[in-house]
């Protein structure tokens, strides 16, 4: 028999963080930068890391990218389709910014040999990012106890999942952070393709709550459409949080330029899209459908000025609820549910 359960679940767009006396005289105050320990990882990030992550697509996760954030202590997730050599070179030219990057990995064994060379020509880049659609399979279970034999010391970021059982799982086996979401990115399908996912923010709420338990980290990854989205994300608890939309139409990004009726846009495209698929994969493959879509983004300039919008209403939302560290966001933070016709409005 289905099961049916009639608890309610919230997105970002469900909720707005109640203010609360603070001490705090100016934004500058804010820290946002913070240390981490992980459950298995020997090596660890920068001590000054601002945890936001670009996501490891073609069009967000290039080395530009990379030595763009790094001047802001963010983090890049390098997306996998890089060559040994274009990296080895990456390395020689931006030495510094290896602490901010993550190499990815998909499932397959030439994905984790060509991991286990890059990681072996380039050693300064601390984590791995074990990236699947579906972290639900105890074949990805299995992948990850894998990697983690094969890198003791590394940090190993996997997902993605929506549920408490599935982050601790992941945990258990050698992960020390996963990462959470299903459906909620700008060019995932998933939803409306398969009707599975699940509202991220009750997600990143649950599964922050599970891992924290086990001494683990949690990714909020998808569904921010602006800065406040971010900050709520923190607030939910997440440890981190991952952005492609948001960093999609910069110079840094990939994809292609193009021009129409005097405007300029760039090209960003879902991992599983049938763009994706048809450039990686000779095309989609006949028993699988794509879970993407490419869009036309338009044209934003420097990446540099995004970001500097992100970490104002981040350190803005710190000082409407009185937390002097990022770190403190969560116990500062009290969600309201809104209306649903004030949640029209800001639909």
């Amino acid at each position: 028999m289905p099961h049916l359960d009639h608890s309610i679940r919230l997105d970002f767009k469900d909720v707005l963080i109640r203010p609360k006396r603070s001490t705090i005289r100016s934004r500058a105050d804010v820290v946002l930068a913070r240390h981490f320990h992980f459950k298995y990882a020997k090596k660890g990030l920068p001590e000054d890391v601002v945890p936001i992550i670009s996501a490891n697509m073609d069009t967000i996760g290039t080395f530009d990218m990379a030595v763009a954030l790094a001047e802001h202590k963010l983090l890049t997730a390098i997306h996998k389709h890089y060559s040994v050599e274009e990296w080895k070179q990456f390395a020689t030219d931006h030495p510094k910014v290896l602490p901010y990057t993550i190499a990815s990995c998909g499932m397959s064994d030439e994905d984790l040999s060509k991991v286990k060379q890059v990681l072996e020509a380039v050693p300064d880049v601390p984590a791995i990012c074990l990236d699947v659609a579906n972290g639900y399979s105890e074949h990805f279970v299995e992948f990850v106890k894998t990697v983690r034999s094969h890198f003791p010391d590394h940090i190993i970021m996997a997902g993605n999942v929506v549920t408490g059982e599935m982050v601790e799982q992941l945990i258990l086996n050698g992960a020390d952070i996963v990462k959470v979401g299903i459906g909620p990115g700008s060019v995932c399908t998933t939803r409306r393709q398969t009707g599975v996912g699940y509202p991220q923010l009750s997600a990143v709420l649950e599964c922050a709550d599970a891992a924290h338990g086990l001494k683990g980290h949690i990714i909020s990854d998808g569904g921010c459409t602006c800065p406040g989205d971010v900050s709520k994300a923190f607030g939910a608890g997440a440890d981190f949080v991952m952005m492609g939309g948001m960093f999609a139409g910069h110079d840094q990004s990939g994809g292609e330029l193009i021009e129409r009726d005097g405007k300029q846009y760039k090209i960003f495209y879902g991992m599983s899209s049938t763009t994706a698929m048809k450039k990686h994969a000779g095309g989609v493959a006949n028993y699988r459908s794509s879970e993407g879509k490419t869009v036309e983004v338009p044209y934003r300039g420097n990446v540099h000025d995004t970001v500097k919008d992100i970490l104002g209403g981040v350190r803005s939302t710190c000082t409407y609820v009185g937390a002097e560290k990022l770190k403190e966001l969560p116990r500062r933070t009290t969600f309201i549910r809104v209306t649903m016709q004030l949640n029209n409005v800001f639909s």
